[in-house]
């Protein structure tokens, strides 16, 4: 560690402050008084530090800190002690760690009922409802096997709830997740139109392996920020989605589909963690880089291999070990911009914690110069990483992404993937964490991750899975890069005609 921590403190001083410092040389430090700075501040990013943390936050004590739990909020709270201890400074309002938001919840009331014929199937349960809706439907069901449109014109489906096997696969490259959830959308709108009062998918086996790892998503309803559209309550007709062990019963002719469906919507309150260590420059020091993380997962849900915590040790205890340690970092040596660092809670939710952030930050807006964000930093091939936001469309700054890159090769020097954050890539993953709200506000933003894996939003997702070393190394990656942000004199540019796109 010590070896690998005088090579990258002398390499990335030398790749990203030496000309700005020789252009801008009054009341600065030499180059060399700098780079040993970093050298030993770096000492303190430690993989003992960062494990201990990681099981302390991703074992089951916080049962998986789901956002908008008292789970969430404990984790939270010991979050902020270990701030404390660290010696940073609190940023959030009032003059605590804490920015408080609300949740609003929309969800299916416990006295909604759905019943096929003689069985009575609980909602989100036995039978997974899409979307929260009021609704309330009694109607022959009919059974139209693949739902195309030949099969779809032998039936009267007018009045009627109509029973559709999923089958076929996207040749288009959308993932079949994607693609399943959207054909939800679409094929039942086509039927609705035709008549059809409700509609009841039942899985293939491929659909089956989406169904067991994904269908607990519809179990909570739709979570939002106050006047998000998902969080109204709406009428409309129902939209079921059923195992394929349902299919020798679901169609059986002559049955009848009963619905009552009632909606209920509330707020609860969630928390973004905030601090900060000041900058030493007079005037760098109003400016800021945000470290950013999420610290809530998926909480308790029903057991998978009698395991119920889906504890999120890799998303994303992941991240919030690698910010503490990014901390101790800059209480050893400050740099000449101020640290801000943020927790995002209910990032599981929808991103709502930095949707609430970047829009009521507690700092100026203008002063954030570069947004860092960890998510899942820990698994898969050791020497193997990824930068999203580094390439078209999604790179809104190419200095920023040039001091990651720079500091990747004096440091850790990981192959990087590239495919994750293509437009075209299936899983849109750049559009799934805390840097998005930031990068729609222009502000320079990357994420830095080891990407997805079988144990993602699973209970396996344990410490012990983590792979420490690796760990580390992204830790170090990404404090190299903030230390060379901020200490820069010029902040990052922002990429001229930048749009963001999907």
């Amino acid at each position: 560690m010590n070896s690998f921590i005088k090579t990258t403190g002398l390499l990335l001083a030398g790749l990203s402050l030496a000309a700005p410092l020789a252009a801008t040389a009054q009341k600065k430090p030499a180059p060399a008084a700098r780079t040993t700075t970093a050298a030993n501040a770096q000492s303190a990013i430690r993989e003992s530090d960062i494990k201990r943390d990681l099981y302390a936050l991703g074992g089951d004590h916080y049962r998986g800190r789901e956002g908008g739990t008292l789970d969430e909020l404990k984790a939270s709270v010991w979050l902020a002690d270990q701030i404390r201890a660290i010696g940073m400074q609190p940023a959030g309002d009032d003059g605590t760690y804490f920015q408080w938001f609300h949740l609003q919840r929309t969800r299916l009331t416990k006295a909604s009922r759905l019943s096929i014929g003689t069985r009575q199937l609980k909602p989100n349960h036995d039978a997974m409802i899409t979307a929260p809706a009021n609704a309330s439907v009694s109607a022959p069901l009919v059974y139209v096997g693949t739902g195309t449109p030949a099969e779809v014109g032998k039936v009267d489906i007018k009045g009627k709830a109509v029973a559709v096997q999923i089958s076929g696969a996207p040749t288009d490259g959308i993932s079949y997740r994607r693609y399943l959830f959207g054909k939800f959308s679409s094929q039942s709108a086509e039927l609705f139109k035709a008549g059809a009062v409700a509609v009841v998918f039942i899985s293939d086996a491929s659909a089956q392996a989406i169904y067991d790892h994904w269908s607990h998503i519809y179990e909570r309803g739709r979570y939002g920020l106050p006047g998000d559209a998902n969080t109204k309550v709406v009428d409309q007709p129902p939209v079921v989605w059923l195992p394929s062990s349902a299919l020798s019963w679901a169609q059986q002719a002559g049955q009848q589909f009963t619905a009552d469906l009632k909606v209920e919507t509330f707020l609860y309150p969630s928390v973004n963690i905030v601090a900060k260590m000041p900058g030493t420059d007079a005037q760098l020091k109003n400016e800021h880089v945000l470290f950013s993380t999420h610290q809530d997962h998926d909480g308790v849900r029903a057991p998978v291999a009698g395991d119920s915590i889906y504890n999120g040790a890799d998303d994303n205890a992941t991240g919030c070990a690698a910010l503490l340690a990014i901390m101790r970092a800059f209480k050893q040596q400050p740099a000449r911009r101020s640290a801000l660092f943020v927790y995002h809670g209910a990032e599981e939710r929808g991103l709502l914690g930095s949707r609430y952030y970047s829009a009521n930050p507690t700092v100026p807006k203008e002063s954030i110069v570069a947004v860092l964000n960890a998510e899942m930093m820990g698994r898969n091939a050791p020497d193997s990483a990824a930068l999203l936001g580094s390439i078209p469309p999604h790179r809104n700054s190419s200095d920023l992404v040039n001091m990651a890159l720079a500091a990747n090769q004096a440091g850790p020097k990981f192959k990087l993937d590239t495919e994750w954050d293509k437009a075209t890539h299936p899983e849109g993953w750049y559009f799934r964490s805390d840097h998005l709200p930031y990068a729609r506000l222009g502000i320079p933003a990357v994420m830095y991750t080891s990407l997805l894996h079988v144990d993602y939003h699973t209970p396996r997702d344990e410490p012990r899975t983590i792979d420490y070393p690796k760990l580390t190394r992204m830790t170090n990656w990404m404090y190299l890069t903030g230390w060379a942000v901020a200490n820069r004199t010029a902040p990052p540019a922002r990429e001229p005609g930048f749009k963001l796109e999907r």
